[in-house]
């Protein structure tokens, strides 16, 4: 199949009218690069067992794999700064086939089952792969001849329900995060790194109700207006608790500072997500039972989240020189919305955390990538500690 130049479409374009299902609404974006689990992928598939336990809609949606690559072949790895031994090159190289497989299988277009078919039969022609190019671009261009971007290589299957993204050169995550933002054609995006997973429970519809939810402009207009119930802040990314987010309300990330103890205390909320609208004229439904705690969040960070197609792109990616390559959404754009969040802009971020048991309860767990081994590379490591003191002894 003849390679084409890729033309990305406009971000979210795709509508987010209220008959579309969840799972149609969201993109997975993963986010992988070197381990020294590899070529095994127990990382990618920890994650989405979790998501078939606690979110089955992040187990049915578009996914969009970056598989990021080191920066040099070093001595001794050091995989935050892209450095990568001979051997972890060498098995990187089968890791990025082994995800792309993994991905297929998991999230493939599969076959209605008929009547002497098993469950899950596999299409064969999502196999089948377009392929197209892009770049990503960073900095200044500072001279004619230098600038400053990274070929990409972008592979899909014929439905676009999978998405492939490899680059030429090591990108970074915010970089890697951006790309896959250009080719995302829904309106929201979970952002998933490939080393955390899901420990409890994620209401992801009615989060997505929450966010989807007309703003007071859009009320006329809006033909169901009196069936929602309008938010008046807006809702545009929601984080989701790790152990080092417990109690974030009453933290000294929040407490040290008037301005955000009082935005805490003025936002900080359950939820009702808005009532199913009415299918037929004449119909009426009940609020939704269910409340979804909120507490406002005074930083972008890069754990699992759900943001707004758009707004991150506006927002975190506002111009090239936002983003250098290498570089965390955290250490820049985090620390950026941070700054101005204290300085009373926080509305302009909309960034929130979702709040379950005020506070108390976990919701994701960090599975440690740079260090984790995989199952037979932890037993082979103890064995090696056991030989090495056997012979100390």
């Amino acid at each position: 199949m003849p390679a084409e130049q890729l033309l990305a479409p406009s971000p979210g374009q795709a509508s987010a009218s209220s008959g579309d299902k969840h799972h149609d609404l969201v993109t997975l974006i993963i986010t992988t690069s070197p381990t020294p689990s590899a070529p095994s992928t127990e990382l990618i598939s920890a994650f989405i067992v979790s998501f078939k336990l606690h979110c089955p809609e992040l187990a049915a949606c578009r996914v969009i794999l970056v598989l990021d690559t080191f920066e040099r072949i070093t001595n001794e790895a050091r995989l935050k700064k892209g450095h990568v031994t001979a051997d972890g090159a060498e098995k990187f190289d089968a890791y990025k086939d082994n995800a792309k497989g993994l991905i297929l299988r998991e999230y493939g277009t599969r076959l209605e089952r008929k009547e002497g078919e098993k469950d899950g039969d596999y299409d064969e022609d999502s196999d089948l792969l377009s392929v197209a190019y892009g770049e990503a671009e960073y900095g200044a261009d500072a001279y004619a001849q230098q600038t400053n971007a990274v070929p990409l290589t972008i592979t899909s299957t014929q439905d676009g329900r999978v998405t492939f993204i490899e680059p030429s050169q090591r990108l970074g995550f915010g970089l890697a995060i951006r790309s896959a933002l250009r080719v995302t054609k829904t309106p929201y995006v979970w952002v998933q790194q490939h080393d955390w997973s899901l420990v409890s429970d994620i209401p992801l519809c009615p989060i997505l109700d929450l966010m989807r939810q007309q703003q007071p402009d859009d009320v006329d207009s809006d033909p169901h207006a009196e069936f929602r119930q309008v938010v008046t802040v807006p809702i545009k990314y929601v984080c989701f608790p790790s152990i080092r987010m417990i109690n974030y309300a009453t933290s000294e990330h929040v407490m040290q500072f008037p301005a955000l103890r009082a935005l805490t205390n003025l936002h900080k909320q359950n939820f009702s997500p808005p009532a199913r609208l009415p299918s037929q004229p004449g119909d009426s439904e009940s609020d939704s039972p269910i409340k979804i705690p909120l507490t406002p969040l005074f930083f972008w960070h890069d754990k699992p989240h759900l943001a707004e197609t758009d707004h991150y792109l506006a927002k975190v990616f506002p111009n090239r020189l936002a983003m250098p390559r290498g570089a965390f959404i955290e250490d820049t754009a985090g620390q950026r919305a941070r700054t101005e969040m204290k300085d009373g802009r926080w509305k302009k971020w909309a960034c929130w955390l979702y709040y379950p048991g005020e506070g108390k309860q976990l919701c994701v767990r960090h599975l440690k990538g740079r260090t984790f081994r995989g199952a037979e590379g932890e037993i082979a490591q103890k064995l090696e500690y056991m030989r090495l003191s056997s012979l100390e002894s």
